[in-house]
C-alpha cells in the first residue's frame, strides 16, 4: 500500500519569518487521517528566513531529527549544547525528561529543513543532543541509515525509538531499493526531483506514506534527493 500526499494537499502556516508545510496534523492544521505514520508523529518541511528562527522552547518525551536541506541551522539548549548543522548534515535530540532548545537560522540565506518528530520507545530518560555531517556521496545510489534506534546502526546518530532515519541521493534512470520489514510503516519524501516508487510517480515535498511492501524500489526520473523514515 502507498498513499500518495501531494504537496499542494498538507497543510501549513506562514509566519513571515517562517514558511511551514506540515505532513502530518500539527498546531492549528488538524486532519484526523493524518495524525501519525507508525511511531511517526510530524513531518514538518520548514522554510527559515535569514536571521530569524524558533526562539527557546521546550519538549518532552519526542526524538527530534532535523533534516537540513540548504542553509545551516544553529542550535542551543538548556544542557549546554550548541552547534551549527549544514546542508545534508544531520542534528538530533532526544527530548527526554524535557529539555528547553531554540533552532536559528544565522546565515545570510535561506534555510530549508525537515523537521522529524518520532514517538520514543520509553520515557524517563535524560535529554540528550547529537549532530553529524553525512556526506551525499556516501550514499549516491543507496540508503544509508543517518539516525537509528537500533545498536547495530554503528555509524548513525543515536535516537531512542524502534526506528531509522536514511537518506539516499539517486541520478536519473538510477533505482536503488530498501526492504521493508513486516508490519513496518515507511514515510519516504523527495527533499528533490521526480521519482517513481512501486509504481508510484511523486514530485518533490511529496511524501509517501508506504506498508505492505516487501521491497521498496524507487526509480529517479530526475536527480534526486531521498529521505525516509523505517518505523515500527
Amino acid at each position: 500500500m502507498i498513499n500518495l500526499r501531494p504537496f499542494n494537499s498538507l497543510g501549513g502556516a506562514h509566519h513571515g519569518w517562517l514558511d511551514a508545510k506540515h505532513h502530518f496534523s500539527f498546531a492549528d492544521y488538524y486532519d484526523p487521517d493524518r495524525m501519525a505514520w507508525g511511531a511517526l508523529r510530524v513531518w514538518n518541511d520548514d522554510t527559515i528566513a535569514p536571521k530569524s528562527g524558533f526562539p527557546p522552547h521546550g519538549h518532552a518525551d519526542m526524538e527530534i531529527i532535523t533534516y537540513v536541506r540548504e542553509g545551516a541551522i544553529s542550535h542551543q539548549d538548556s544542557e549546554g549544547n550548541k552547534g551549527r548543522t549544514v546542508a545534508g548534515d544531520v542534528q538530533v535530540m532526544s527530548a527526554g525528561t524535557g529539555i528547553r532548545h531554540a533552532e536559528y537560522n544565522l546565515e545570510d540565506e535561506t534555510t530549508r529543513i525537515f523537521q522529524i518528530w518520532i514517538l520514543p520507545s520509553g520515557r524517563g530518560t535524560a535529554p540528550s543532543w547529537g549532530a553529524k555531517p553525512f556526506p551525499k556521496g556516501d550514499r549516491a545510489g543507496r540508503f544509508v541509515t543517518l539516525a537509528s534506534g537500533y545498536e547495530t546502526d554503528v555509524e548513525a546518530l543515536p535516537i531512542r525509538t524502534e526506528a531509522r532515519v536514511l537518506g539516499a541521493t539517486l541520478k536519473a534512470g538510477h533505482t536503488t531499493e530498501y526492504a521493508l520489514g513486516n508490519g513496518r510503516h515507511a514515510y519516504l519524501v523527495p527533499a528533490t526531483g521526480r521519482i517513481e516508487v512501486n509504481g508510484v510517480k511523486a514530485e518533490a515535498r511529496d511524501g509517501l506514506a508506504i506498508k505492505d511492501e516487501a521491497v521498496i524500489r524507487v526509480t529517479a526520473l530526475e536527480d534526486t534527493e531521498l529521505v525516509m523514515v523505517d518505523s515500527i
